[in-house]
């Protein structure tokens, strides 16, 4: 019987290697930018056009590779990061995995242009799906770039699935922003068709930060510092008057890799406790330094998922640094609540002493003086006002004024008519008064078609028995079929602002809200421009408040972080859900009677109203058989 185990040609073991390595275009700018760093680069550019698709390009002033490095750094499991097993548990570099440019290779056109520093000339070689198709001798600066085009050119399965450019360069900008976020000690310039969109000098973590994600970043960061014998805790937490419903500006960065961590997660969530509004997140900005032999980071293809040996104590370390970082910068509540910071005394009187007053005496002043003596003291001095504790009483005296005795008290009714008043001519009817079995409020109550229970449910009678209706699923219901109905017949009503609304966010954020600006103005908004950090609304659906406007557009972002859909319905779709989410009315609101009876309405006049727009159910019905089997028990 012939074998039937045969070893896999080079190109399509790199091809499969590529499924786990590569996956749109964001992963090369990932493995590009990490080589860069490990090559001790300080200036690294990255440009890239159709968002990664038809180019990936990423300059560095490294160390540059020698001629014979530059062709073996393309072949599988070659890597000069380890040299043994042992090397996997003190790693300090980024890749070490030798399969990066390999399987990028093996799906793209790529070209490479690398020189070391105390070499004269340079190497430049072209790679097209694996094959090497030229190398030769170039005339380059100091380090080395990679130039990746036309990704998954021999895959086109693969190249069907990625998304739309917007998705795919939100993605690319995430990767950027991490390895960015991570090194501020090296300038990065990042070009995306033509146009430069960041360019980050070297600074320190706060500059970083704020630099990358612009708005008014600055003003909610909290500095957190941490410094024990297993871990080191640097960077920053915002405050929680700032936090979000979306979860885009979390970081967690071990070792200067970012990685992602459920369970420190909950222990930032751990230190906010009783800080934050429900359903909302906190941004943070954690550099977490540890002992390279104390964490795994080969447990992930990706890795971004990290095993420590101690998980416990980074949570309680982790958690008790957060928690005195916002009590130290008056974030969250001290145990002394009726303290009122006005009455400390400022810095500046801290060292100085009180004087003495002074008490001045008047020596003339006698009280058993006649009224006339009295009345010219008090008209003409003024000394007692100062007088000590002999003179309380005299200075009260001298001060008040003599009370002229009343006139007769008959004289008050001089002139007074003694005349009666002449009765009315008009004569009333008495209202006959009847027994009512009820009273008013039982009246009222018993004309009342609708209920509210618990400010949650809604209670309306029908001939067959009742209905019991889920007050804000039933309002996102109403709300759903409003705004679609809007955006698809393009002919929703705005009220205009008095004042324009600058609302300020983040770049990954301004780019989404640009490409949702089409879909929010068919739904009632008005934009007057947009800068790099902010967007000016001058406009608003009638429906909506002022003060809802930041919370409609953050829940929105929330809900198309993971990408908008590619059809302009499945788009209008989400949007008009986003929208009923926020806007509906909640649970614990009371409605008048009046609310309530619209409310109900409005749900029977909506083309399904049976279930929400989350498919859940609006209401249910409880006919009089089904009451009546309840007492027959």
């Amino acid at each position: 019987m012939s074998s039937i185990i045969q070893l896999l040609p080079d190109h399509v073991a790199n091809q499969i290697a590529a499924g786990e390595v590569v996956q749109r275009p964001a992963s090369v700018v990932k493995e590009l930018l990490e080589n860069a760093v490990d090559a001790k680069a300080t200036d690294i550019k990255l440009i890239i056009k159709d968002a990664g698709k038809s180019l990936v390009q990423v300059i560095d002033n490294g160390l540059g590779m020698s001629v014979t490095d530059a062709r073996l750094c393309f072949e599988r499991h070659a890597t000069s990061k380890i040299r043994q097993a042992e090397d996997l548990f003190s790693l300090c570099t980024k890749g070490f995995r030798g399969e990066a440019l390999a399987s990028i290779a093996a799906i793209a056109h790529m070209e490479m242009k690398t020189k070391q520093d105390q070499e004269e000339l340079g190497t430049h070689i072209v790679i097209e799906g694996s094959k090497f198709v030229s190398q030769e001798v170039a005339v380059l600066p100091k380090g080395t770039s990679f130039a990746v085009k036309n990704l998954f050119f021999n895959i086109p399965a693969r190249r069907n699935f990625l998304k739309s450019d917007t998705v795919e360069f939100r993605h690319v900008m995430d990767e950027f922003q991490r390895v960015a976020l991570a090194h501020p000690n090296i300038h990065f310039t990042f070009y995306h068709n033509g146009s430069e969109l960041y360019n980050l000098p070297i600074a320190g973590y706060r500059q970083r930060i704020v630099g990358i994600m612009s708005g008014k970043t600055n003003e909610k960061l909290v500095p957190v510092n941490e410094d024990t014998e297993i871990i080191n805790v640097q960077g920053f937490v915002s405050k929680p008057e700032f936090a979000k419903k979306n979860r885009g500006e979390q970081f967690f960065f071990v070792n200067d890799r970012f990685i992602k961590s459920g369970y420190l997660h909950h222990a930032v969530m751990a230190a906010y406790d009783g800080l934050l509004k429900d359903g909302c997140q906190p941004s943070y900005f954690l550099y977490l330094q540890v002992p390279p032999n104390t964490i795994d980071i080969n447990i992930h293809p990706t890795k971004t998922e990290i095993k420590f040996d101690d998980e416990q104590a980074l949570y309680a370390i982790l958690r008790a640094s957060i928690k005195h970082s916002l009590g130290q910068f008056n974030v969250s509540p001290v145990l002394d609540f009726d303290r009122d910071a006005n009455l400390d005394t400022p810095y500046y009187y801290k060292d100085l002493e009180a004087e003495t007053p002074t008490i001045q005496v008047d020596g003339t002043f006698n009280p058993f003086t006649d009224d006339k003596t009295n009345q010219h003291y008090s008209k003409s001095g003024s000394g007692s006002s100062s007088g000590g504790s002999n003179s309380g009483s005299g200075s009260y005296s001298g001060y008040s004024k003599r009370v002229e005795p009343a006139v007769s008290w008959e004289s008050l009714y001089v002139g007074l008519e003694t005349d009666t008043i002449e009765s009315s001519p008009f004569t009333f009817e008495n209202e006959e008064v009847t027994s009512s079995l009820f009273n008013d409020d039982e009246v009222e109550q018993a004309n009342k078609k609708t209920y509210q229970i618990h400010k949650k449910y809604i209670v309306s009678p029908i001939k067959s028995g009742m209905i019991i209706v889920d007050q804000h699923r039933a309002h996102q219901r109403i709300l759903y079929e409003q705004f679609l109905l809007n955006m698809t017949v393009n002919q929703a009503s705005s009220q205009q602002l008095l004042f324009p609304l600058n609302l300020f966010y983040s770049s990954s954020e301004m780019a989404l809200i640009e490409e949702l600006k089409p879909s929010l103005e068919t739904t009632g908004f008005v934009f007057d421009g947009a800068e790099a950090d902010h967007i000016v609304i001058s406009g608003i659906p009638v429906n909506i408040t002022e003060s809802e406007v930041s919370l409609v557009i953050e829940q929105l972002l929330s809900d198309l972080q993971d990408g908008i859909p590619a059809s302009s319905y499945s788009q209008n779709d989400t949007i008009a859900k986003s929208m009923a989410k926020s806007l509906a009315v909640k649970t614990g609101s009371y409605l008048t009677e009046k609310e309530q009876d619209n409310l109900v309405n409005g749900l029977f006049a909506c083309k399904d109203p049976n279930i929400s727009p989350f498919q859940k159910p609006t209401f249910i019905t409880m006919r009089v058989e089904d009451i009546d089997k309840k007492f027959a028990l």
